[in-house]
């Protein structure tokens, strides 16, 4: 068979055709989106690449404060404020138990968060409800600041997982509904960033203050957040509404007015084509869910249960593959046997392998699009994690240069994880959902890998603790195994979806086209518009 008898074609079974004035236009802006190079549509929509990195930037928060926690726990002062003594090792930790439940009360709240999030979106849209949750992080940050004891910081890390949740479904959608085709993927993997930068200064802030014996060496650490809902809010009250939402709700008008508003002046002329295009697509997809239904049990209905399927396990790979447990590498490192000062300077390179990594992704996203690098990159994990169980095995019989070797492993995994799995996530669930359904499946997404976080967080604790399991590096014996049978379901149920439209990509799922043949199916709308005019021309006769 040749290789161009193995593309598959596609009919379009409700034809952007020159037959219908509103698909004509549709037709026109997705040839033109798809024409533009990845440096045109910058040019072009660079408004919009501005929106999306500001919303985006909410996540920063989020990134910033589960790092902060997963540092504290190897600070000496807050050991000392909310830990226990332990007299084998001669100085503080915090228990286990406590460990997992000030990380579970902040993911639980996140799960409640997002649910809470899709209404907030659907009634009020994306501009408000992030300016609403962004400033009801003021007065939580002052509450974790000053907690007194365990459970009011408990209490204040749950109080803030609400609008975290909300903003971690909120950044994506937002980002995959301004962006142009050529660049989904770049403003989608950017949320991605955001955590990273979040955790970048986290780790920077607290190697800053990790030599201060005081309550404010994480009392000014918790502070600090409060620069983010002062930066942000100013901005985001100018944010354009997303046009999708608009379309949605049947006013055009505004729609048009958006489109206008995240592209350049030379494309003004295109907003009612753009417009045409995004009301084409919602009619696809209300044809697609037989009715204008957009509840929460709609995503497993039809074809977006399939949709649904590889949205929440993409996400959810990102903990099982182990990247929850990186959230502790510095408590992990220290509990390896290095020094705090060198576990924290550790940590500061953790999160600088990550930030460089994600660059890198978007250039490996580029060139090879989102399936190869997603099962690749948790092939290379999963090596990665089995060597380093091996060398935590060659450390335990006495050879104490092993614990340098599982640290620059991590490292190396951080940075493959930021290359591959890390960013793409956001990608593949931002672009995998369907429009009318995108926050409720990027809620139910996010809400899948909280639930893995929620396990994660409970025996990562007890993975890494001396008063616990102290498994330490061999969790990679449990890491890789899981890595590498996220990488089978991949391999069979991750399609690609590099250059499509919206609308392409709802006609693939509604054909229920095999993952491995996404890539190479060409639709082909004039065919099957020939046919239905020939039908016409014979039903007329």
């Amino acid at each position: 068979m040749s290789k161009h008898d193995e593309v598959h074609h596609i009919e379009d079974p409700h034809g952007i055709s020159k037959l219908d004035p509103t698909a004509e236009a549709a037709a026109e802006h997705i040839k033109l989106e798809q024409g533009l190079s990845t440096w045109a549509s910058i040019k072009l929509y660079r408004k919009a690449v501005f929106w999306a990195c500001m919303v985006s930037m909410s996540l920063v928060m989020e990134g910033y404060d589960k790092a902060l926690i997963g540092n504290f726990w190897a600070l000496t002062a807050f050991a000392e404020r909310y830990g226990v003594y332990v007299p084998s090792k001669g100085s503080y930790t915090v228990e286990a138990k406590w460990q997992s439940g000030i990380t579970n009360a902040t993911t639980v709240a996140s799960f409640i968060g997002i649910f809470l999030g899709g209404y907030q979106i659907d009634y009020f849209g994306y501009r408000k409800t992030v300016i609403a949750n962004v400033a009801f992080m003021i007065p939580c940050i002052a509450i974790v600041t000053f907690a007194p004891n365990k459970i009011a910081l408990l209490f204040g890390e749950m109080l803030c997982g609400f609008p975290w949740g909300v903003l971690a479904s909120l950044g994506p959608a937002y980002a995959s509904e301004v962006a142009p085709i050529h660049l989904r993927a770049y403003l989608t993997t950017y949320v991605n960033l955001c955590w990273v930068m979040g955790q970048f200064i986290a780790s920077g802030v607290v190697l800053g203050i990790s030599d201060r014996t005081d309550e404010w060496a994480y009392r000014i650490p918790f502070a600090v957040q409060w620069v983010w809902p002062v930066l942000l809010i100013p901005v985001l009250w100018f944010a354009p509404e997303s046009p999708w939402w608009y379309v949605r709700k049947g006013r055009l008008e505004e729609a048009e007015h958006s489109v206008r508003r995240l592209a350049a002046p030379s494309l003004r002329d295109e907003a009612k084509q753009t417009v045409a295009m995004m009301v084409k697509t919602n009619q696809l997809e209300i044809e697609n869910m037989a009715g204008e239904r957009t509840g929460w049990l709609d995503c497993f209905r039809g074809t977006d249960l399939r949709r649904t399927e590889i949205s929440t396990l993409t996400w959810a790979t990102q903990v099982i593959g182990g990247g929850h447990f990186s959230a502790y590498l510095v408590y992990f490192f220290r509990e390896a046997g290095l020094a705090s000062s060198d576990a924290f300077k550790m940590g500061l390179g953790n999160t600088g392998c990550a930030f460089i990594g994600t660059i890198l992704s978007w250039f490996l996203i580029k060139r090879f699009g989102r399936r190869p690098i997603f099962v690749i990159g948790l092939l290379w994990m999963a090596t990665l994690w089995f060597i380093t169980g091996g060398l935590a095995v060659v450390a335990l019989n006495g050879h104490g240069q092993a614990k340098w070797g599982q640290a620059a492993l991590m490292l190396v995994w951080v940075m493959s994880y930021d290359m591959t799995i890390g960013p793409l996530a956001y990608c593949i669930v931002g672009e995998t959902s369907s429009t009318r359904l995108r926050t409720k499946t990027v809620g139910l997404s996010r809400n899948a890998f909280y639930l893995a976080q929620i396990v994660s967080a409970v025996i990562s604790p007890y993975m890494i603790n001396p008063l616990a399991w102290n498994w330490q590096g061999k969790a990679g014996f449990l890491w890789g195994p899981l890595s590498f049978m996220m990488a089978v379901w991949a391999f069979f149920r991750l399609p690609e979806m590099k250059g499509r439209s919206y609308y392409e990509l709802d006609i693939l799922f509604e054909r229920r086209i095999p993952a491995r043949k996404f890539a190479k199916t060409v639709i082909e709308p004039e065919a099957i518009e020939q046919a239905r005019r020939e039908e016409g021309e014979y039903l007329e006769h």
